[in-house]
């Protein structure tokens, strides 16, 4: 399952995505709208997020089937929400189902900094005070 779109993510749906009887993990990382950014103590109201949707969507597949290279038999699912965000809300997702627990840590791991430092997506934060402000993806 790959998506980026404007629809709220269900985690438990991405979960039934990499689920298999031969697998005994699953793994999955949620990242939601923060209060505040680091270095920024002005409180955050939402995010806009915008998106290449097209290349990023071949950039999620290119980011799976390495995962899958790396880490042996596994079934990822890499969600991202595009447009306003708000603030406790999920942004964006990966569930790895595996096999084994280590494989499905690594290669979640990796789905979400390969994602963050490579695919085509921008966010925009908007301040209560009504102030907003381009912020950069930074690798881990």
């Amino acid at each position: 399952m790959i998506a980026i779109g404007p629809e709220p993510i269900d985690l438990a749906a991405l979960i039934a995505a990499v689920s298999r009887p031969a697998h005994g993990a699953i793994c999955s990382f949620l990242g939601t709208t923060r209060e505040t950014s680091p270095g920024d103590d002005r409180p955050v109201e939402a995010l806009d997020y915008e998106a290449y949707v097209e290349l990023a969507r071949a950039d999620f597949e290119a980011i799976a089937a390495e995962a899958r290279a790396r880490w042996g038999p596994l079934e990822i699912a890499i969600c991202h929400r595009t447009g306003r965000v708000a603030l406790g809300e999920a942004s964006v997702a990966v569930a790895v189902g595996s096999p084994h627990r280590g494989a499905a840590f690594d290669a979640c791991e990796f789905a979400i900094d390969t994602l963050k430092a490579k695919a085509p997506i921008w966010k925009r934060e908007t301040y209560r005070d009504g102030d907003t402000a381009w912020i950069a993806n930074t690798p881990p």
